[in-house]
């Protein structure tokens, strides 16, 4: 019976995508389905696509409107079908502009769905919302791990990064794993003509190292690409380790940020010693509010 870490170690082939994907729903199909169809071929075992891939994401944080919006799908959608029949034993994450009936009326999300071949996996509903999408979008209530071929996973898309919370609620859930799915634009106040200048750029990828070291996870970070109205859309795909360090990254351009790891052995090896989850202290974690 083994008895080490390294005698039970399965390796994981784990890639977060930098792509561009636009409000021409056939054609981000199309694309996501040469993506995933490369990936299989490359051994990839866990993909991690854009948040929007199908049907892309807001063009205007400042003023969206409500007839503007991506075109939005079901999570039983056909689109969503055949990503999945796509994917095979692969896992793959991919994010969405939802539409469903809350209390009676339709209200839109940006979701993400996680599927294999044997369909849909886990789902995620953005919690955390920017300046501007509230006005169109409705906000999601919770966060949630599941089980995958590829191990325990949680999802996050872009803004919900910034909250420690969110993370560190899908760690005490058991993902050893988590996919941030992002459309994550450059800053809109404050433009500079180099995006390793970006504020929203450093902001980007202090967030993803920070985030997976505090909870000693893996972290999978993908991105859109690109340009969509006024918005200018960062990459900066990363695959980080639970000691924060980035371990594959693309730049602004498309592409795959791919690794070979060991989650569990990697996630336990990080722990060995200080383990942050186990080492909190709720009871000091209040907040004693000043009387109104």
């Amino acid at each position: 019976m083994p008895t080490t870490l390294d005698e039970v170690s399965h390796p994981v082939r784990i890639a977060a995508a930098a792509a561009h994907f636009g409000r021409d729903l056939d054609r981000g199909v199309e694309k996501a389905l040469g993506i995933v169809a490369g990936a299989r071929e490359g051994g990839i075992d866990l993909l991690v696509l854009p948040h929007g891939t199908l049907g892309g994401y807001l063009s205007d944080l400042d003023d969206p409107h409500a007839d503007e919006l991506p075109p939005a799908l079901a999570v039983d959608a056909p689109e969503i079908a055949a990503v999945a029949r796509a994917a095979g034993p692969m896992t793959v994450c991919l994010g969405f502009t939802e539409v469903d009936v809350v209390h009676g009326s339709p209200a839109w999300f940006s979701a993400a769905v996680c599927v294999s071949g044997d369909g849909v996996l886990g789902r995620h509903r953005k919690v955390h919302q920017p300046a501007g999408e509230a006005k169109v979008l409705s906000a999601g209530d919770g966060f949630a791990a599941f089980d995958t071929p590829a191990g325990r996973l949680g999802m996050l898309i872009d803004y919900d990064k910034t909250f420690p919370e969110a993370s560190r609620s899908l760690a005490l859930a058991g993902a050893h794993a988590i996919a941030c799915l992002s459309a994550w634009p450059a800053s809109i106040t404050d433009r500079v003509s180099r995006l390793s200048a970006d504020r929203q750029s450093r902001l980007f990828d202090l967030y993803d190292s920070s985030r997976a070291a505090e909870n000693q996870v893996v972290w999978i970070s993908s991105n859109q690409t690109g340009i969509q109205g006024n918005l200018r859309f960062l990459g900066q795909a990363k695959v980080v380790g639970p000691g924060g360090d980035v371990l594959a990254r693309t730049g602004s351009k498309g592409g795959l940020a791919e690794v070979s790891l060991d989650v569990e052995h990697e996630v336990a090896r990080a722990r060995r010693t200080l383990h942050h989850l186990a080492e909190r202290r709720p009871d000091a974690y209040r907040v004693d509010l000043p009387p109104r």
